[in-house]
């Protein structure tokens, strides 16, 4: 199962344009299925509420047809991700929704789908990569 970060998530439910390696190494694992963190939800309603981020339908009617996309699990906060999320080790930023998003991936063991630099950076967790699955495939 691959862990999408938010902005993957809304990228992969539209169909929109994303990286080339990012579209193809979730290609290529796309049989697993996705997981997107309930903080995800969050910010999709964060992103629209501010003018961010239009959506082709009503909220909550978005969400329901895009965790209902084939393939796509929502992980809860959990009290191990809320708890995880405050020791992550090294040193990573203050936004709580991504340090929620990197706890879930590192407490479920999955990699992570992102762009974010700030996350790939980041050199405690997993993330999703071409290179990574040509290799172990």
């Amino acid at each position: 199962m691959i862990l999408l970060d938010t902005h993957v998530w809304v990228w992969w439910v539209h169909d929109d344009p994303m990286p080339d390696e990012l579209r193809m190494a979730i290609e290529l694992r796309e049989d697993e299925g996705f997981a997107v963190s309930a903080i995800s939800c969050w910010e999709v309603a964060k992103l629209v509420q501010y003018g961010r981020l239009d959506l082709p339908t009503d909220l909550d009617n978005w969400l329901d047809q895009a965790l209902g996309k084939s393939g796509v699990r929502l992980i809860p906060l959990t009290p191990d991700i809320a708890a995880e999320s405050t020791r992550l080790p090294g040193d990573f930023h203050r936004d709580p929704a991504d340090q929620i998003i990197v706890a879930t991936a590192r407490i479920y063991d999955l990699p992570l789908a992102t762009c974010d630099e700030k996350i790939r950076a980041y050199p405690y967790v997993q993330l999703l990569s071409q290179d990574q699955w040509i290799h172990d495939g």
